[in-house]
């Protein structure tokens, strides 16, 4: 199997995962900056593989397969590492339950595609704008979370705003989740036909 430059660079963002997550728990000065530059440049290399992919045509099915699941679980492992770094507390039940909702999302999500891919419907669920809007809000959240997981005490405001920020990007979440179930809605509910698809 030929693995092209875009595939190469999400292998490389999956490979990028162990590696902030042992720094993120590394205690050397300034590893929290360490581990959110690491998370950065994995979030710049799933903009450049897609951008590569679609400016040079080297797409494959092997690429398509592995960028959505390099995408979740670079947002979901940094989510439990900041969940699991801030329990107690009303921060840490709202950091949890926003990680709750955007993991869920994207499962959901993911079940829905591939379902309607199974039906041939799969462009009915197509990434939208609000989709996009809801990763660049989630990115900023867990790159500024990260730096301040901390919480030191000069540090408390900047983490603050990370929060909003992620509790936004929930919000946008669950925006987003919405959009795409009523656009499969007519699929789901059954076709025009009145055929409605069931598993025994």
């Amino acid at each position: 199997m030929h693995i092209n430059l875009p595939t190469w660079l999400t292998l490389f963002r999956v490979l990028l995962l162990p590696v902030m997550v042992l720094v993120f728990y590394w205690q050397f000065p300034g590893h929290n900056i360490t581990a959110a530059t690491v998370f950065l440049l994995a979030a710049i290399t799933d903009w450049l593989d897609g951008y590569l992919a679609r400016r040079m045509n080297l797409t494959s099915a092997f690429g398509a397969f592995l960028d959505p699941v390099a995408d979740k679980l670079m947002v979901a492992v940094t989510l439990f590492l900041l969940v699991e770094s801030h329990r107690g507390g009303w921060s840490g039940v709202v950091m949890a339950i926003t990680a709750a909702i955007i993991v869920g999302r994207e499962i959901s999500v993911s079940a829905l595609r591939e379902w309607m891919a199974e039906i041939g419907m799969r462009a009915t669920v197509k990434v939208a704008f609000i989709g996009k809007l809801k990763t660049v809000m989630q990115m900023v959240a867990l790159v500024v979370l990260i730096v301040q997981h901390e919480k030191s005490a000069e540090a408390l405001r900047l983490y603050h705003i990370g929060e909003v920020l992620l509790v936004i990007a929930g919000i946008l979440t669950i925006w987003s989740g919405l959009y795409y179930l009523r656009a499969a809605w007519p699929s789901l509910k059954g076709d025009a036909t009145g055929h409605v698809r069931s598993d025994d």
